[in-house]
């Protein structure tokens, strides 16, 4: 009886220390996350940044007037194809796609957290924009049409909030360890693509793209720590309901 009691309080204690490990990990994250967008948002707006973003940009073309890619001729077509994923016509339909998939799985909380995240989530870049109100860069050709400010990168932000999201509230669905990465990965790459094209196309700084990056995943991390955290009490609801049947 006492190795029981004793096995039983070791598992109970690993149990809570892993899960103790988790929070603070994603704590250290958020904290880390919010500090590097002030810290970045800082720099941008006193100028600090501006000789390395221009260095970058024009690094990544050549010809007269830097209106050619460096490498294939592809380049321009394959960024503005990756760029499309960052678009709201794509972002929206994914998260339509995948709050309907939520409902049909009967998980409305999960298909509502979703639609919140990308909506909020929008809303927050917006406002980042217009506060912070940096210019377009004007020393290379743009690729793309732009309309709103430069910092941070929608594009980045909104891909990164909608895929992150997206991704983590998948790997909560699934228990094989592989899988969970998986989606994870797809979640980050098609995140990183994005960003990248926008440099690329000349319509981003590297700053922005790095802010909208940083902005987005604390936005996945706080909804995806929700998803995570109501999902352990439905399962915990669960267990007592099927116990005490």
């Amino acid at each position: 009886m006492n190795t029981a009691l004793r096995d039983a309080a070791h598992r109970t204690y690993r149990w809570l220390a892993g899960r103790r490990l988790v929070t603070l990990f994603t704590m250290l994250l958020l904290v880390a996350g919010t500090w590097a967008f002030i810290e970045l948002a800082d720099e941008v707006l006193e100028g600090e940044t501006q000789a390395f973003d221009e260095a970058i940009l024009e690094a990544l073309r050549q010809g007269e007037g830097l209106g050619e890619p460096i490498g294939p001729s592809w380049v321009r077509g394959a960024a503005r194809d990756l760029t499309s994923l960052g678009s709201a016509a794509v972002l929206v339909t994914f998260t339509f796609v995948a709050a309907g998939y939520l409902l049909l799985v009967s998980d409305y909380f999960a298909a509502g957290l979703v639609l919140a995240a990308t909506w909020t989530g929008q809303a927050v870049c917006m406002a980042l924009k217009t506060s912070l109100d940096r210019a377009r860069p004007d020393i290379v050709p743009h690729w793309d049409d732009v309309m709103t400010a430069s910092f941070p990168s929608g594009h980045s932000m909104m891909a990164a909030v909608v895929y992150l999201t997206l991704g983590v509230v998948i790997a909560n669905f699934v228990r094989s360890r592989p899988l969970k990465s998986y989606c994870i990965a797809v979640a980050v790459t098609l995140t990183i693509l994005v960003g990248a094209s926008r440099i690329v196309l000349g319509v981003h700084y590297p700053t922005d793209v790095l802010a909208g990056w940083t902005a987005g995943l604390v936005w996945a991390i706080l909804c995806g720590s929700l998803v995570g955290m109501l999902k352990r009490r439905h399962e915990r609801r669960k267990a007592a309901r099927e116990a005490a049947s």
